[in-house]
Parts: structure tokens; C-alpha cells; sequence
């Protein structure tokens, strides 16, 4: 198989080459139909003129040509735009791999939510949010940032969300088919509520059997005396027809009003919905369990949905005024659009949230397969169940460009409880915390992560890495990071399932000793719960915990060395406690002291 970038380029020239073909056939059929177009009206002229019934059969035959012209034009168009997302789609793709902004939402409206969301950067710019989405629907997007928000603890869950993704990972034609789709009908902010909401509204014509009647009798009595006028001049028949079905369909109007507010221009919604279950339900499962459950729901939903949106469609008709007046006065027209949605709705009413799951749990699977595509090298992790491990060989940071990730090995949790991390300025200690957080939400959520292996037991992420006061609560930079700490031990007293904590240098806004000895203790109200502990810090007395507490702390360093007056740092986890120091020398380099 072709390279990522090389795949993606290949696509990108095979996808323009369409788009500048479509354009081309766009062109020829716009002069043609211009043509079909003074054609028939050259023809119209010289009937009217010559009263001929040849002139009369060229207008004919032209229209004909016209209308044929016109909806071919329309199928290049669709083809045409369709051709244009899937080069965005490979554009942005490659992009991505060269270490550019993904084309897609950073997620920054779920930035306040989680809680380790801001400390390992998974919303906002250049976030892992950012780096995973595919998604084109708002519930695709609340469920990736709900995933990764909080991602599953089931072993199993874990495992069958990993098939899938293999699954799919390997579908690029149709992952890209589902983004472009999804794409082409831009969900409007509030669309799929407007729909949710139509459908806890009651039925307005369908609990009424004598509508079923009329809404057939009354019509052909109308065909029938409007037959009769043109016949005979005699509108005698047609009036009372007219004002019956101008009073029933006014008896509704306030009830059809309500409902049209809500579903009135959500077919393209409604189509974009359809268009992703229907192209899922055509993907392969390759033995995974949870890629034939949605596809089940997917072959369902995609053709109820379709129907829909062709409803909404026709219901819309009513927005034409001209339209609406005859329609309403001959057909009831309103009243049939009713019943065939209040129909609808009794069917499918309680599956429909199922199946707007069932959308974003495709958009999910999509973007971590897209994440799994780009990446090759990565490795899908083993889970294990037991005490809190988590053990990973060259492990890097998926957000750090791959020529500039130092990979470094660890097993954590088979010989100990708590890694106390020391070392220096700037040598790495925060980023190795995040590189686990970040690797463990995307070994969680089934995705592969940065590392040839990874050993992991599912646990919940508690963390205290980025601290900021707040002027609004009047809560200084002290108390915010206490009320950090006090939110993990509430947690831990409350959940007996595994955790991992990430804590970088705590109690800042205090001196030393009080420092130490509020960190020692912090460390010690640790060790009592079900939890793996990452502790970083610049404290170096606290590394005696080792001695004291054998087989629950242990030591782990990285360090920076000077060479040729330089400071240079390795990034490389060591055993041991930190040595080097690096906060003068920079004062001084830096001309401070």
C-alpha cells in the first residue's frame, strides 16, 4: 500500500481531473440548453404566427430537449460539487500530515467540559479533538468530544470499538464518501433540534378517521367539477368544493403551522443523515461485532430518514404561494402532507434518537479510522484488567510532529504505585505526563496510539497540570490548584475503579518546607486509593519516599546537560532521581543575573 501522503495525492489529482471534466460537460450542456431553449421559442413564434402544426411539434420536441438538458445539468452539478468536497477532503488530509491545521472544528465550544480536557490539550487548536475530527452532523461532533470527554472503562467495549476501527480504517473510498456527503448538506445550528422537537408534537389529522375519507372523496369531487366547468362554463359544482376544502384545511392551520415551523427547509439535514447510513450500511465489517450492529441499524434508518426528508420536501411546497392556493383548494393538500407525517411519526417516532446515535457513533468510528490511516506506525494497545498498569515501549506524543518526538519506554504500576518524576526546567517532565494522558484517552476510545506497544488497564484520568486563578470567582492561583487537588481525593473516595493521576508540581504558591511536606502528604492520601500516580516535580527531597515506601514509590528523572556552554536536553525517561539544574545558568545566559 501507497504511503498516507502519496495515497492522498493520487486522490487529490484523480479528483481535479473530475472536477475540471464535470466543469467542461457543464459548459457544453449550458449552451446547449441555451440553444434548446431559443429553439423552442423560435418555434412558439412561428405557430403562433403561422397557425402550422409543424412549429407547434419543434416547440414540443425542444422543451422536451430542454427539460431533459436541465436535469442532466443538475446530476454534473451534484457530481461536480460531490468531486469538489472529496478534493477538500484529500487536501485536508495531506495537510494534516504535513503538520498543518486540520480543515475541520478544533472543538473549542467543549474546551470547559472534562475533566482533564484542558490539561491534556484534547479541545481547541492544534488539540487531539482537532487532530481526530471528521465529523460533519452535531451529534457526531458531541459524541467525538463526549469520547474523549470521557472515554469507556469496559475491556470489552474498548476491544469491539478497536475492530471497528481496523474495519473501517481500511474503507478510505468510503470513509471519504461519508465526509464529502456529509459535507454536501451542511447541518444549520439548531436543525436537529427543530426536528427532534416535531417529533414530541401530537398528531394533527391521523386519530381523525373521517379525514381519511375525505382527503380522498373530497378531491375527486373537485376533479370532477372542475372537469365540468371546462366543459360547460358551469362553475356551480366547483365553488362549494373549493370553500369546503378552504374550511377544513383552515380548521388545521394553526396545528399545520406549528408542525411546518419545526420541519419546514430540514430536508437537506434530513438528507445528509440518510446519505451517511446508507453509505455505512454498503461498508464491510470484517468480523467486527459493533460495525454489523450499527450497519443492522443503519439499513433500517437510512431509508425511513430518506422518506422523511422527501416529506419535508413536498411539505415545503406549501411555502409557494401560488402553489399552496391550488394545491389546497382542489387537493387538500396540506391535510395529505399531515397524514402522511403523522404516519411517519407513529412509526418511527421512538427509533429516530437511535438512529441520530447511530450517525454519531459512524462519525466517531470515522474519524479515529481516518487517525489510524495516517498513522501506519502506530499500534493498537493490549488491555488488561487487574491493578492500575500502564507499560508502553517507544511512546511519543501524537501531537508533536514525528521529527521532533523523542520516544521514550515504560512500565508503570507492576512495581510500584506512584512515579515520582524529577528533573529540571524545560528537560520534559510535563509533556511525558500529557504524552500518557493523551495516549490512554486514544487507547480508550479504540483508537491506536503513539508507541509499538502499549499494555494498559482501563482507568479514568485525573489530573493537575494546568492551574489558572480566576478574577470572576475571586479564586487565586493557590486555591484554584487546592480545589484541583480536593476534586481527585473526592473522586477517589467516591469510585472504586482504577484511575491514573497526572500531577505536575503542586503547591507552588507556598514556601519549601510547607511545599514538601504538603506534597509528601498528598502523596501519601494517594497511595490508600486504587490508583496510578504520575508526580512530577522540582522537589528533590521528596525523592527519600522511595527508601521510605519500597515497592509503592519510585524514582524516575529526566535530565539536561551542558556541553560547550550550551544546555541541551535528551527528553529520555531515566531511573533515578535529577542531578542537573538549569535555572541559574539560563538567568545567566539570559543575561539576568
Amino acid at each position: 500500500m501507497n504511503r498516507p501522503l502519496d495515497f492522498y495525492q493520487e486522490k487529490i489529482n484523480q479528483y481535479t481531473t473530475t472536477v475540471n471534466q464535470l466543469q467542461q460537460r457543464w459548459l457544453l450542456l449550458s449552451t446547449l440548453r441555451l440553444l434548446s431553449f431559443v429553439a423552442m421559442l423560435v418555434a412558439g413564434y412561428y405557430w403562433i404566427k403561422q397557425d402550422h402544426s409543424l412549429p407547434l411539434g419543434l416547440a414540443v420536441f425542444f422543451l422536451i430537449i430542454f427539460i431533459v438538458l436541465v436535469r442532466i445539468a443538475l446530476t454534473i452539478r451534484d457530481q461536480k460539487q460531490l468531486a469538489s468536497k472529496l478534493v477538500f477532503i484529500n487536501q485536508n488530509e495531506k495537510n494534516i500530515l504535513l503538520q498543518q491545521p486540520n480543515g475541520f472544528p478544533d472543538g473549542k465550544a467543549f474546551a470547559a467540559g472534562g475533566e482533564y480536557a484542558a490539561d491534556l490539550d484534547i479541545f481547541g487548536p492544534g488539540s487531539l479533538f482537532h487532530l481526530l475530527n471528521r465529523t460533519t452532523t452535531s451529534h457526531g461532533t458531541e459524541q467525538l468530544a463526549g469520547l474523549l470527554q470521557q472515554p469507556p472503562l469496559s475491556p470489552d467495549t474498548i476491544a469491539a470499538r478497536q475492530e471497528a476501527v481496523k474495519a473501517l480504517s481500511k474503507q478510505t473510498d468510503l470513509r471519504q464518501l461519508l465526509a464529502a456527503h456529509g459535507l454536501l448538506h451542511e447541518e444549520k445550528e439548531g436543525n436537529l433540534h427543530a426536528i427532534l422537537s416535531w417529533l414530541q408534537l401530537p398528531t394533527v389529522v391521523r386519530h381523525l378517521g373521517w379525514i381519511n375519507i375525505v382527503r380522498w372523496l373530497l378531491p375527486l369531487y373537485n376533479l370532477g367539477a372542475l372537469v365540468y366547468f371546462l366543459y360547460t362554463d358551469n362553475y356551480g359544482l366547483l365553488i362549494p368544493g373549493i370553500l369546503v376544502s378552504w374550511l377544513i384545511t383552515g380548521a388545521f392551520t394553526k396545528k399545520i403551522l406549528a408542525q411546518h415551523t419545526l420541519l419546514s427547509k430540514k430536508q437537506s439535514i434530513l438528507q445528509q443523515y440518510a446519505a451517511i447510513l446508507h453509505l455505512f450500511s454498503q461498508a464491510e465489517d470484517n468480523g467486527s461485532t459493533l460495525m454489523q450492529q450499527q450497519k443492522a441499524v443503519a439499513l433500517e434508518a437510512h431509508q425511513a430518514i430518506k422518506k422523511l426528508s422527501a416529506l419535508a420536501g413536498l411539505f415545503d411546497q406549501r411555502l409557494n404561494l401560488l402553489v399552496n392556493f391550488f394545491l389546497n383548494s382542489f387537493g387538500l393538500y396540506d391535510i395529505h402532507c399531515m397524514w402522511a407525517l403523522d404516519n411517519w411519526k407513529n412509526r418511527y417516532k421512538d427509533r429516530f434518537a437511535g438512529w441520530i446515535d447511530c450517525v454519531g457513533s459512524i462519525e466517531t468510528l470515522h474519524s479515529l479510522a481516518s487517525f489510524a490511516f495516517n498513522n501506519p506506525g502506530y499500534q493498537y494497545p493490549e488491555v488488561v484488567t487487574g491493578k492500575p498498569i500502564l507499560a508502553a515501549s517507544q511512546l511519543g506524543h501524537p501531537l508533536i510532529a514525528p521529527e521532533q518526538t523523542v520516544a521514550n519506554d515504560c512500565d508503570f504500576g507492576t512495581a510500584e504505585q506512584l512515579i515520582l518524576v524529577t528533573g529540571s526546567n524545560m528537560s520534559g517532565k510535563t509533556t511525558f505526563l500529557r504524552t500518557l494522558g493523551v495516549n490512554l484517552v486514544l487507547a480508550q476510545s479504540g483508537g491506536p496510539v503513539c508507541a509499538s506497544s502499549f499494555r494498559f488497564t482501563p482507568m479514568n484520568i485525573l489530573s493537575s497540570i494546568r492551574v489558572s486563578d480566576s478574577l470572576q470567582e475571586h479564586t487565586s492561583y493557590f486555591m484554584a490548584e487546592l480545589k484541583k487537588l480536593q476534586q481527585i481525593v473526592h473522586y477517589l473516595q467516591q469510585q472504586s475503579a482504577p484511575a491514573l493521576i497526572l500531577i505536575d508540581e503542586i503547591l507552588r504558591g507556598t514556601n519549601s518546607e510547607d511545599k514538601t511536606h504538603g506534597s509528601e502528604m498528598f502523596i501519601k492520601k494517594l497511595l490508600q486509593y486504587n490508583c496510578l500516580t504520575l508526580f512530577a516535580t522540582h522537589d528533590l527531597m521528596l525523592s527519600k519516599l522511595e527508601q521510605e515506601l519500597p515497592g509503592q514509590v519510585n524514582n524516575y528523572c529526566f535530565e539536561s546537560t551542558l556541553r560547550d556552554g550550551e544546555l541541551y536536553f535528551d527528553y529520555t525517561l531515566q531511573r533515578g532521581v535529577a542531578k542537573n539544574r538549569n535555572a541559574s545558568f539560563l538567568m545567566e545566559k539570559m543575561e539576568i543575573i
